[in-house]
């Protein structure tokens, strides 16, 4: 079983976070959607909330037969990849600056748990600008999002809003 985990705030979900679980679903046969429960931001949505939305999100996505998981998680990637049998750990990466950060939580986490693998897959050009960051700000200045993010995302975010 090739299990792989792919990490992050996910707050709030973009369509850059499908096109990686989309394009990386085929080197896998279980991928876990890994929410950080990191307190230290201000998340726009709780862990439950996100879970839930990349949940109802999941089946719309051509996961090519890879069985889908999201769970939450607090602390080290590379501890809860170990937790979870996991053989890799899935990165976007969006321009150089995303792969010097990347590439030293790489490091580190082969240095943690030096079997458990770390696989980058380049950002579709249409979303290598594209952050949960930046998402969250243009909304929040009343821009338009449309395309970047779920449908599904943006109507919960205009409730939160609201």
């Amino acid at each position: 079983m090739r299990r792989a985990i792919f990490p992050g705030s996910f707050d709030p979900l973009t369509n850059g976070h499908l096109d990686i679980i989309r394009r990386s679903a085929p080197l896998f046969d279980e991928m876990i959607v890994a929410v950080l429960n990191n307190p230290e931001k201000k998340p726009m949505f709780t862990v439950e909330e996100r879970c839930e939305m990349i949940r109802e999100v999941l089946p719309t996505v051509n996961t090519a037969g890879c069985t889908m998981l999201v769970e939450s998680f607090s602390g080290l990637t590379a501890e809860f990849a170990k937790s979870r049998n996991a053989s890799a750990i899935v990165r976007g990466i969006r321009a150089v600056a995303d792969y010097e950060y990347e590439l030293r939580m790489a490091l580190m986490n082969r240095r943690l748990e030096p079997t458990i693998e770390t696989v980058f897959l380049m950002a579709g050009e249409e979303f290598s600008y594209v952050s949960s960051t930046l998402m969250k700000q243009v909304f929040e200045l009343g821009g338009r999002v449309e395309g970047l993010i779920p449908e599904l995302v943006e109507s919960r975010m205009r409730e939160k809003k609201n």
